[in-house]
């Protein structure tokens, strides 16, 4: 499967098959994200994946040792077969996971060929006090809300959309993030499947722009955004640049949606360095190995 999908979270199984929707796992990142074990070595979390996965026929292993799907393992769809679902939220803040901010807008803009087109935009009623620094950076007001639905009245219509398709945002874990926790208040569900985020892709394609921010990326390509902190305004420029990438990926090789979330996984020289100085501190217990890395920092208003 490589579309987005909900699902009930249940047993360590279920959990690495869900997180195996992504694309092949490693033993590592199934000792850490599944099991919860951050610090395993390594061999003690292959036998483990064995143990745990190694009988169960909708799984196989690959020859560089990780774990996939058996439908993932016989390939993955050309770029030009997959329906992206390019999404932007709005939200009350940045902090998606404990609740104390909420979504006040959401789109979707579909991209598949030569096919753009907004799927789904509306406001939000996010039941609870907007900042007026917010309402000032989006220009969406209680006032707006207030007669809006709540998330839980779209919830339904907003999987629809995205059922099936890559999720695709501008700094995609922070959007991701926040729908993950709105559908599992609103329909008890967590999301799965394959995401893009166009941060990294601008990142690892255009290494010589200074900024990834949505404003720098969508100058560079001549992509302009009329309603700029808008949900709807943001998906169709960030729809745009991901065509613009998209069409550079290609030049440099990439035929696959596997190949668009393998340049999405590198990191740059110096992500690598200050991943092995963390590492190194970590080991050293210089740092709390709880703290989130880079990968899992909330969004950068730069970026956004």
């Amino acid at each position: 499967m490589i579309g987005l999908s909900a699902f009930p979270e249940r047993t360590l199984v279920e959990r690495a098959l869900a997180l195996m929707l992504e694309g092949p796992c490693g033993a590592d990142r199934l000792a850490r994200d599944v099991m919860g074990l951050k610090q395993a070595p390594l061999a003690v979390a292959e036998r483990l994946s064995v143990a745990m996965l190694g009988s169960d026929p909708r799984v196989r292993q690959l020859e560089d040792g990780r774990w996939a799907l058996v439908a993932e393992a016989g390939g993955s769809p050309l770029i030009e077969e997959c329906a992206f679902a390019v999404v932007d939220v709005e939200t009350t803040g940045s902090r998606a996971s404990t609740g104390q901010d909420r979504v006040m807008e959401v789109a979707v803009v579909l991209v598949h060929g030569s096919r753009r087109e907004v799927v789904f935009d509306s406001l939000v009623n996010p039941r609870m006090f907007i900042p007026p620094r917010i309402a000032g950076l989006t220009g969406i007001s209680a006032q707006m809300v207030a007669r809006a639905p709540e998330f839980d009245q779209v919830a339904d219509q907003l999987l629809a959309v995205l059922a099936g398709r890559v999720f695709v945002a501008h700094n995609a874990r922070f959007d991701w993030g926040f729908l993950t926790a709105e559908m599992r208040r609103a329909r008890g569900l967590g999301l799965s499947g394959s995401m893009l985020c166009t941060v990294r892709l601008t990142r690892m394609l255009l290494p010589a722009l200074e900024s990834r921010g949505l404003d720098s990326v969508a100058q560079y390509f001549g992509v302009e955004n009329p309603a700029r902190h808008r949900a709807g305004g943001d998906a169709l420029v960030t729809a745009q640049v991901l065509e613009r990438l998209l069409l550079l990926a290609r030049e440099k090789g990439a035929r696959t949606l596997a190949d668009l979330e393998s340049i999405c996984r590198r990191r740059t020289r110096l992500q690598s360095r200050r991943a092995r100085q963390r590492a190194r501190k970590r080991r050293r217990g210089l740092i709390d190995p709880d703290q989130p890395g880079l990968d899992q920092a909330p969004r950068n208003p730069r970026l956004h």
